[in-house]
């Protein structure tokens, strides 16, 4: 096999006890983690923002951000619950450019994902500790779960990843909310098919174990829109969308019917600064039905300190701006968060 050696792996139970989720923190995940599953089974009616950078690349910037989110969260938390995106890893269509902190600790270094695994477990701890926020991240690969499966309080599935099994088989045995996200092309069905899979138990091979899973009641929809055969990007955000969700879930029978939507990527043809009028119009639809008010129980924003974003070279890098996909800046998300504690 064409297969080099780099380095051996920690195993995760040694990695988990190098950094370890103190009580006091668990503490506190585990009090958003109850918070979050009420929302999900609707004893409580909180709207869930989940925002942050697009990618965590540098610990300190990504802390500093989710401080100040932390000072907004307090003064809206009655109405919004937020989530601090700590997105590690990056998907990448033809594989090539930056992949993500568990990849590169330094955006301008070797990959090393013996360090990365650590880097991006001391990040996620620090922002807990610094915010009480709960950790949303993308679960690129099932098999890099066990290191961080103790601290995160939300799992993405992404576009690329939402048709393949062992994301959907892993994703039935965990035990937080995993939101599904439609494929590129945009076909529902295919996001409805793997909500079905996670929420059901299976047998299979995870790690060095044959398990069990109980199935996750909690898997649910996530509409980031689609590109079409001619690579132009198709909106699903609209009222017209959430209501063919809606008719998508009633007819499954499904468990703890949600939807999140994501006001970037393709639903705001990557223009990160459409986020908020999207955002807006999500609102104004819920406002509208009150099947829509009951099943979109939250948004996805991509925000970072500086908006926009720019190259992955440590010359004239400007701090708290991305260096993958551009964002939407600190003060323009602050005002849309205080703007939506207004209108809902």
């Amino acid at each position: 096999m064409s297969f080099t050696k780099v380095r051996k792996m920690r195993p995760a139970a040694e990695i988990k006890e190098m950094t370890p989720l103190t009580p006091d923190l668990k503490q506190i995940k585990d009090e958003n983690d109850k918070a979050l599953r009420d929302i999900f089974e609707g004893r409580d009616n909180r709207f869930i923002v989940i925002v942050g950078p697009c990618s965590a690349d540098e610990e300190e910037s990504v802390c500093d951000y989710a401080r100040r989110l932390s000072e907004v969260s307090k003064l809206i938390s009655d109405k919004i619950f937020t989530i601090v995106r700590v997105y590690t890893g990056k998907p990448r269509t033809t594989g090539e450019g930056y992949k993500g902190m568990m990849h590169q600790p330094d955006p301008n270094g070797e990959p090393n994902m013996a360090e990365g695994i650590k880097a991006i477990r001391n990040m996620y701890l620090r922002v807990i500790r610094e915010t009480g926020l709960p950790i949303a991240d993308e679960m690129l690969y099932p098999s890099n779960l066990p290191y961080v499966d103790d601290i995160l309080s939300y799992i993405a599935i992404g576009a690329r990843s939402v048709e393949n099994q062992q994301h959907r088989l892993t994703s039935s045995g965990i035990d937080v909310p995993v939101g599904m996200k439609n494929p590129m092309s945009g076909d529902l069905s295919v996001m409805f098919n793997s909500i079905r899979a996670a929420q059901q138990s299976h047998d299979f091979i995870y790690g060095d174990d044959e398990v069990k899973s109980s199935g996750n009641p909690l898997a649910h929809a996530i509409m980031r829109g689609s590109v079409n055969r001619r690579g132009v990007h198709i909106q699903n955000y609209h009222y017209e969308d959430l209501i063919l969700a809606a008719d998508m879930y009633d007819a499954g029978k499904y468990a703890n019917p949600a939807v999140i939507v994501d006001a970037n990527h393709s639903n705001s043809k990557k223009i990160h600064t459409e986020q908020p009028r999207i955002v807006k119009d999500i609102l104004h639809s819920r406002s509208c039905s009150d099947r829509l008010k009951k099943l979109v129980k939250g948004v996805m924003i991509e925000s970072y300190i500086m908006g926009g974003n720019q190259g992955n070279d440590i010359k004239g890098h400007i701090y708290g701006k991305s260096i993958t996909d551009p964002c939407l800046s600190f003060e323009d998300t602050k005002k849309l968060l205080l703007e939506m504690y207004q209108i809902l």
